[in-house]
Parts: structure tokens; sequence; C-alpha cells
């Protein structure tokens, strides 16, 4: 199997709850290692603090907690949506207290962790959702917290996976988090090998990241106006506009009034912005 083509259906497709279950019950993993991933388990063996908080999200097969646990780290949480998938893991962890096992959205989770380990969860989300990615990561991290993991430095042409560059990347995560390394993999697996980022990313507990949902963007050009206008606010460090222009992330030095983000925008009036405070 090609490992890369984890699905081969047209991205236009859902990617629900029902949709990733569906994948499971019908063994269609493509992208499962079998193994936890060299760089991931190579960066495993460098963490010292046993007690560190650890949350693996879109977790699957989870080799990751299990090297974890091996490894004696005591205070693993792992998430996923699919049902089937979870129900399989809470059965193979079913007598170990050192590990949560959780069926849920991940952008509605709650929680403070010291790691978040990024094993082809991005990858896994419509690009249209890499704006709440980093807003919900920036809010689960503890204040040192870090997250840490692979990105894919290319693109597909059947997706999910959705890749992307390290360009891209640097622009989305930009003031939100501090970059530690974000280069390309050494000790990627053979069908991976040069195609993939190892990142460590310490949040920014310094900056306000908030995501306002945006209504009446629909050209580039007048995303690219809206995003000059904004930028201009006094206080404001980085922001990106999803793919689909229906939300804005914005990282900035201090809470920005939703009226003067409204009062900037105005000059059209079927520009209108909320902030996302929670999902549920």
């Amino acid at each position: 199997m090609e490992e890369t083509k984890c699905c081969v259906v047209s991205c236009e497709k859902p990617l629900d709850r029902e949709y990733w279950d569906a994948q499971y019950k019908a063994k269609s993993t493509g992208w499962d290692l079998g193994e936890v991933s060299p760089p991931i388990k190579n960066y495993v063996d460098t963490l010292e603090n046993k007690n560190s908080s650890i949350l693996i999200p879109g977790c699957g097969n989870t080799y990751e907690a299990e090297y974890l646990l091996q490894k004696g780290f005591i205070n693993i949480t792992v998430i996923d949506i699919a049902p089937t998938l979870v129900e399989n893991i809470k059965q193979k962890f079913a007598n170990n207290s050192n590990i949560k096992v959780v069926l849920g959205d991940f952008f509605a989770h709650q929680g403070e962790y010291d790691l978040i380990l990024e094993q082809t969860f991005f990858c896994a989300l419509p690009p249209t959702m890499r704006q709440k990615y980093v807003w919900k990561m920036h809010q689960l991290l503890a204040d040192d917290g870090k997250l840490a993991g692979l990105l894919f430095n290319r693109n597909f042409e059947v997706s999910p996976p959705f890749g992307g560059s390290k360009e891209e990347y640097s622009l989305l995560f930009k003031e939100a988090f501090d970059f530690l390394k974000l280069d390309v993999c050494q000790n990627s697996i053979a069908p991976r090998a040069n195609s993939e980022l190892f990142i460590e990313f310490k949040k920014n507990a310094g900056a306000i990241v908030n995501l306002y949902q945006f209504e009446g963007i629909t050209c580039s050009g007048c995303s690219e106006t809206i995003t000059k206008k904004i930028a201009e606010i006094d206080g404001i460090l980085n922001l990106s506009i999803s793919s689909n222009y229906s939300e804005i992330l914005i990282v900035s030095t201090k809470e920005i009034a939703l009226e003067e983000l409204q009062k900037v925008i105005s000059y059209d009036e079927k520009y209108t912005i909320k902030k996302i405070s929670q999902l549920h």
C-alpha cells in the first residue's frame, strides 16, 4: 500500500466523525505506520519529566502513547473522534491508569498540557481549519507548554492527507509560538523521506491569541485588504485568514476590542466579525 495515500476520496466529502469511523471500520488506514515514527520516538527519548501532562490529538492507534508508557510517562491523554477506534484503544489500555482515552472533538476539548504531540492530526484536518488549530493548541498548552511532532512538507494529489510547506507553517504559527525547531526530518521512514518537517514550538504565553468568525469576504483581494487594515491596529503581532475566508486568527500583545475591529472593516457594510470564545 502506498502509505502516504491514507484515504482515496475527494476532499469534498465531510471529514467528520462518520467519515473517520468508516475508515477504521473498513480498516482503510493507509497512514498507519504500525509503530511509533522514528522522529517522535527520538524526541520522546529526550524528555526527562515523566510527570508531564501529554496530549495526543487525533491519536489513531496511538503507538506514540504506547511508547510513552513504556518509557515511564504517567500522565497521558489521547483523543479521537472515531467511536470504533476509541472503543478499541479503551480496551487496549483498560488496566492502565496512566493513560486517559477520550472520545470527542479535539476543538471542544478542555484541559492544560505541558506537551502536545502532533502525528498526522494536522494533515487530516481540512486546510480551512488551520487557524482554528493554532488557536486551540495555544489555548490547551500550559504557559511553558510545547507543541512537537511532524508536519508534511509536500502537497498531495489525493486528500486527506493535506500537505503544506515550511513557509506556510512559519506564517501560520508566527508570534503565537516561539520556534525551537522547524526543520526537515533526517530520520523519517523511507516512504516519507524528505517530506516531513519536525516541529518543536513553545507557546508564547505573552501573546493573546483569538479566533474570529468573519462574514463578507468573497475573494483573495478582499482578504488581502482586510488583512492589511487589521494589521495596522496597535498591538497586532500576526494575523491570518482561513482559506475559505470564514475565520481570522489574530495574535496580539493586548486584547483588541471587537468594536475596534468592526470599525476598521466598516468601510464595507457586508463585513461582520464575531469573536469565537469556545467550541462545544
